[in-house]
This record gives structure tokens, sequence and C-alpha cells, in this order.
């Protein structure tokens, strides 16, 4: 709601509901607005989401609603990033003894795109998944020192991810975490912290950011290991053309 949306529900004016928002803190209607979006996002029910997307979008366009909200994550992710940090995740996972890619339920997604693209450029990358706790536990047995985990967690969180980076943290090894809060659950788990923006958009969680950052992680690994990298992709596609991998496409 606006402020003067919700000061008209109240019965006061919009000048007094900035003036509540100023007295409990913050710089004003907006800052604590999106502070209370960001306390219940991740206590809302699915149904609860689709209520509240029907009431934001309203009459309005929603394939333009939808495309400018995700358009709005990358901008606001690019800014917000730290590069220095992510320049530290990129110098463990070149390092690293072995890589563990951690992501379950909509999160899946972006670790089996990441692992796809690891696997090409490195020899030690595992990716992590299971229905089970345990299970997930059990693929990750022998991680430790030098081992880096990358674990990608969005709302809603899920608990085996948490659990998992509690344990690759707690077992000596470097947590980079993905995530869309520093006061993320996982985050909590991490070495290195890489923050992209997931907006709610009803029962969906936007990975638009989620998935750029992970672009621009593996192209800033990709430049690291240029000449390591021209040697794998020479010898992929004389595979992918011995074994007809692609379909040709006449010009």
């Amino acid at each position: 709601m606006t402020a003067s949306k919700l000061g008209k529900m109240v019965g006061v004016s919009e000048s007094t509901v900035v003036r509540f928002a100023v007295e409990l803190g913050f710089d004003g209607y907006p800052s604590m607005q999106k502070a209370l979006q960001e306390m219940v996002r991740n206590k809302l029910t699915s149904v609860q989401r689709i209520e509240v997307a029907n009431d934001r979008f309203g009459n309005q366009d929603v394939v333009s609603m939808v495309l400018q909200s995700d358009m709005e994550s990358i901008r606001l992710t690019s800014e917000a990033l730290d590069r220095q940090v992510l320049d530290q995740a990129v110098e463990a996972i070149i390092r690293a003894r072995n890589i563990y890619i951690v992501g379950v339920r909509s999160s899946a997604a972006i670790a089996t795109f990441m692992s796809f693209y690891f696997r090409n450029i490195f020899d030690n990358v595992r990716l992590v998944n299971s229905t089970s706790t345990s299970e997930m536990l059990e693929q990750m047995l022998h991680v430790g020192k030098g081992d880096v985990v990358i674990g990608i967690s969005l709302p809603r969180y899920s608990s085996r991810t948490v659990k998992v980076l509690e344990f690759a943290h707690d077992s000596g090894a470097e947590v980079v975490v993905i995530t869309d809060s520093r006061e993320a659950p996982a985050a909590k788990s991490a070495d290195h912290t890489l923050v992209a923006l997931s907006d709610m958009v009803s029962v969906v969680d936007s990975l638009v950011a989620p998935m750029s950052l992970v672009n621009a992680l593996i192209v800033a690994i990709g430049r690291r290991k240029e000449q390591e990298m021209s040697k794998i992709f020479e010898n992929l596609e004389q595979i992918w053309e011995e074994y007809e991998v692609y379909e040709r496409v006449e010009a």
C-alpha cells in the first residue's frame, strides 16, 4: 500500500503515516515498507502470496509488470553487489580441492545450471541434491578443509540447504552463499555472501537476478582460467562435432 492508501484505511492523513515511520527510526515510509516486506515475505503461505500478487498487479499488464520487476532486480543487484567479495569467491573456487554445489527446490535449477558449466571448467565438481537431508550430508561425508561449498538459498529458504551449509562450515570447508540478503539463514554459515535480489511474484520467486549473478561468476572464473578454457572447449568442440551433439543449422 502507498502511505496515502494506508492512512485512508486506518483513518489518518498521509503525513501522519510518514511521521509515524520516522518516529520508528526509518528515513521515511518507503524504508519502513521495505523492512516490513522483508520481515513477512518468508512467512507468507502460497495462498497469501497469490492474494498479495493480485492486489499488487490489479488490472495492470502482468507481463510488463513481471519483466519490469525482473529488470529492476538485476539493476539493484548490480548496484549492491560487493565486487571484492565476488573476487574472493572466485579465488576460493579456483584453488578448491573439491567444489560442492548445493541447491534444492526452486534453487535446484540454478545449482544444475552452475554445475553444467563448472564441469566443463573443473574436474572436481559435485552437485549435491536430494529430497533427504541425511542423503545430502552423506554425499558430503568427506568435505573438509581445502574444499569449497557453494550454496544457493533463496526464499522460501529450504531448511535442507541451511543444515548442509552449517555442516560444511563446521567441517572446515570454505562456504560461498548466493542468497537474497546478508541476514538470510544460510548467510550465517558463509565465508563469502553474494547477494542477488529475488522478488516475490505470486507463488513464483524470481530467479532472474540470482541466475545473472551466477553467469557473472562463471564468466569471472573463465577469464581467470582463459588459456585452460580455450583448450578445454577446443576439445569439446571436436567431441560435439564427432558425436553430433548439436543439430546443424543451415545458414
